[in-house]
């Protein structure tokens, strides 16, 4: 297996729908809105083996302070290969001059991102509207 990386926003909804279904994400249900997102992030990175997309991290930025990467994802059957860790390098690599990078976790994935450097805030609490609609 050769894993290749590389900043592309264009991806079909059929591998959208497939990569995020896979991690059991409920916006996979929507490839259609996810296409068009992608192409308004500020940064895409994705692993792909072959002409399989097995991993993503998209972030948006202010364009000098603060990154936000709002997913990163590796399709379970690809997961501890370090495809995770390699995309947040590339994510932190792009964005290293700049404040900082933030991002949500869920509480079991705790470990790897410190693992990456990241560190929980103090006295913070991520806050969330969630509606998903067609």
């Amino acid at each position: 297996m050769q894993i290749t990386y590389c900043e592309k926003k264009e991806f079909s909804a059929a591998e959208l729908q497939d990569l995020f279904l896979s991690v059991g994400w409920s916006s996979g249900q929507y490839p259609e809105k996810l296409a068009i997102a992608l192409r308004n992030y500020g940064t895409v990175v994705s692993a792909w083996d072959g002409e399989r997309p097995v991993g993503m991290i998209c972030a948006l930025d202010d364009g000098v302070m603060t990154a936000y990467v709002h997913y990163l994802l590796v399709r379970p059957d690809y997961q501890g290969l370090g495809i995770g860790r390699q995309l947040v390098e590339r994510v932190k690599e792009k964005y290293r001059d700049y404040l900082r990078i933030v991002l949500n976790a869920y509480n079991s994935k705790l470990d790897f991102y410190r693992s990456c450097g990241f560190v929980a805030g103090e006295d913070e609490t991520p806050m969330f509207i969630t509606t998903l609609t067609d």
